[in-house]
């Protein structure tokens, strides 16, 4: 981005800017010195336009004339909620995308970085998972409509570099979890949805139920990381083909370590319970960071405990207005 500054103004729009990774991003190019001098970034939310519709999301790309966008916005939810809504999930989410990499092709937009997501990986695969495996079969049942259509950002990306020439790329976070993320029970990711769920628990003075076994393991990446991980694909990375943005394999975790991670975070005393006749999902979603460690080999992640310890202390100071 130092030659586009050199060029003019540089103006970053974010969509999904009031969303966890959106406030992540925000919190380390405002309160750790990421921001350079001639940029200016604009935190978009749901409230600005609704990017489903094409009207609404021209508009807002008027507005704002952005030179760089990087497209956080996307309806999403935990996994019973995919389980439940395939469809609507799959037809969201194809608007959004293709509304904002449309428009941003058509109102000259530098780059686009877009968000996906670990999901869309195959679910019959050979671990560790890397980038090149993306389109090797079908995703996951639990979450196939959200999965397709974050897939499909990938093949968009590809169609507007060889048609057009645009630098339009993409990101796949694993298991992202921090502040401002959706704390409620019924439709957040498990890390947030499980501190909610201890922290309500701990009020109430009942046993957490966990869903299914606790037997799953994940990478779990805290949020402030994946943001400062973003604003050097903006300005550094200058593929096409997407990079996954995670902790290493050395740092996967099951459910159950995790439950007992933020039960001594939020210290909880009470019964833990596991309720086995709920779906794990998938049981593994080991990814592969070889390509990141190549172009940054000396990112250090936050310790997932204490990434933990962080977000829960979050939640409690901001119980009254966070996402529950």
């Amino acid at each position: 981005m130092e030659s586009d500054t050199k060029a003019g103004p540089v103006r970053v729009m974010v969509t999904g800017g009031s969303g966890m990774l959106g406030k992540a991003i925000e919190h380390v190019v405002m309160n750790e010195g990421l921001k350079r001098e001639g940029e200016e970034w604009i935190f978009l939310s749901s409230k600005d336009a609704d990017l489903r519709d094409l009207g609404q999301t021209k508009a807002v790309f008027k507005k704002h004339r952005p030179t760089h966008v990087i497209h956080l916005a996307a309806k999403v939810g935990g996994l019973y909620e995919h389980m439940r809504d395939n469809l609507l999930f799959l037809s969201d989410n194809l608007r959004i995308n293709d509304n904002v990499l449309q428009t941003a092709h058509d109102t000259g937009v530098i780059k686009v970085v877009s968000c996906l997501s670990s999901c869309i990986f195959p679910d019959k695969i050979t671990y560790p998972i890397d980038e090149t495996m993306i389109h090797n079969g079908l995703p996951h049942d639990s979450n196939f409509g959200y999965s397709h259509a974050k897939r499909l950002i990938d093949i968009q990306n590809r169609g507007y570099f060889e048609q057009y020439g645009r630098r339009y790329t993409a990101v796949i976070p694993t298991n992202v979890f921090g502040p401002h993320d959706n704390f409620n029970i019924d439709t957040a990711h498990v890390m947030s949805a499980l501190i909610g769920k201890t922290y309500k628990a701990k009020m109430e003075g009942t046993p957490v139920t966990v869903c299914g076994t606790g037997a799953a393991r994940r990478l779990f990446t805290l949020s402030w990381d994946v943001g400062r991980l973003i604003v050097w694909v903006l300005r550094e990375y200058d593929e096409i083909e997407p990079i996954i943005l995670s902790v290493g394999e050395e740092d996967e975790i099951s459910i159950k370590d995790a439950v007992e991670m933020i039960a001594e975070a939020l210290d909880f005393k009470g019964e833990i319970k596991y309720d086995t006749s709920m779906s794990d999902g998938q049981l593994r979603k080991t990814t592969s960071i070889a390509k990141l460690r190549r172009y940054r080999p000396d990112f250090t992640f936050t310790p997932v405990k204490e990434g933990i310890k962080m977000t829960c202390d979050w939640f409690v100071a901001n119980y009254n207005s966070a996402r529950v």
